[in-house]
């Protein structure tokens, strides 16, 4: 009878899940019908940056929510649902910050609100390049219930731990990116480099890597906007995962966590745009299969610029 009530338990609280994802959904459906109205195309990366910032007084409110569906092999692994929420805005043509809020909640489990994030993106040259750097700098006070996967360094996370000593765990944590990306055609590709820092404990530096590539469905110089036609789609994929740490393991990919994620992006109207994602783990610590949705939606021209702050070059 206590094997059964246990199964009835896990049950409702994965169905409690499910629920939770659809309602995610459902948000993002919502969002897209009542701000039909409001052209800033989005590549169809979750982890991967490329080069191009948001426009100086613009305003860029995002949600995004991961789905980590275990293997199964390891029977502390369970169901999870990761959402968080950005807030980004142009400062000016090289510098971009964004805000982020983010939880988690695990099937049979508990659900936890797991920190915050502050970034920023900094665009050495306006001009084009083929090959156009971008320095990226984030600081993060978070715990170690954080399930967003935003980034994936050293062996990647414990999946097998309950959130109750996880959330236990607090960290601020400083982390670098050396950001490539080139444009040419209806390409992109765009590589980072990722070095982190936990400042609460004394570990070293955590390496990761992620690698995007995308491609336009048609051009994107066309002014005139439409939903359904092929030009509003882009599809891509991502390799992101580990790469060791200055401490153990040593530097490299060893035991280290890694996915591949193709994706595709929708332009659900010129200033709303709409991804998913499905990424595969293939290495040490990951998660069977990632889902990931996200809906932005860029407020034009929120704080009105002179001639003399949108040109600081």
């Amino acid at each position: 009878m206590q094997v059964r009530n246990q199964k009835v338990s896990v049950t409702v609280r994965l169905s409690s899940a499910l629920g939770s994802v659809m309602r995610s959904i459902a948000v993002c459906i919502f969002a897209m019908c009542v701000f039909p109205w409001v052209m800033a195309q989005e590549v169809p990366y979750f982890v991967t940056y490329d080069h191009h910032l948001e426009e100086p007084g613009n305003l860029v409110l995002e949600t995004f929510t991961t789905t980590g569906i275990p293997s199964g092999r390891e029977p502390g692994q369970h169901f999870y649902i990761a959402p968080y929420m950005e807030v980004e805005y142009g400062l000016t043509n090289r510098l971009t910050t964004s805000m982020y809020w983010e939880g988690q909640g695990t099937a049979g489990d508990s659900a936890v609100f797991t920190g915050w994030r502050f970034e920023t993106r900094f665009r050495p040259s306006l001009r084009e390049h083929k090959i156009n750097p971008v320095i990226y700098l984030e600081y993060e006070s978070i715990n170690d219930a954080s399930r967003i996967n935003k980034e994936v360094v050293g062996e990647g996370v414990d999946l097998d731990e309950r959130n109750s000593g996880l959330r236990a765990v607090k960290n601020h944590e400083l982390e670098t990116k050396l950001i490539l990306s080139s444009d040419f055609g209806k390409w992109n590709l765009s590589e980072n480099f990722i070095v982190d820092k936990n400042l609460s404990r004394g570990e070293g530096f955590e390496f990761g890597y992620a690698l995007g590539v995308s491609r336009w469905l048609a051009k994107r110089d066309q002014l005139a906007y439409c939903r359904f036609c092929s030009r509003s789609f882009v599809l891509g994929a991502e390799i992101y995962g580990g790469f060791g740490s200055s401490m153990e393991p040593q530097f490299g990919l060893r035991d280290t966590a890694m996915y591949v994620a193709p994706g595709l992006s929708w332009q659900v109207s010129p200033n709303a745009c709409l991804r998913a994602s499905t990424a595969i783990g293939i290495a040490h610590e990951t998660n069977a299969v990632l889902l990931r949705i996200g809906y932005s939606y860029e407020i034009h021209a929120f704080r009105r610029q002179s001639p003399k702050s949108t040109d600081l070059r």
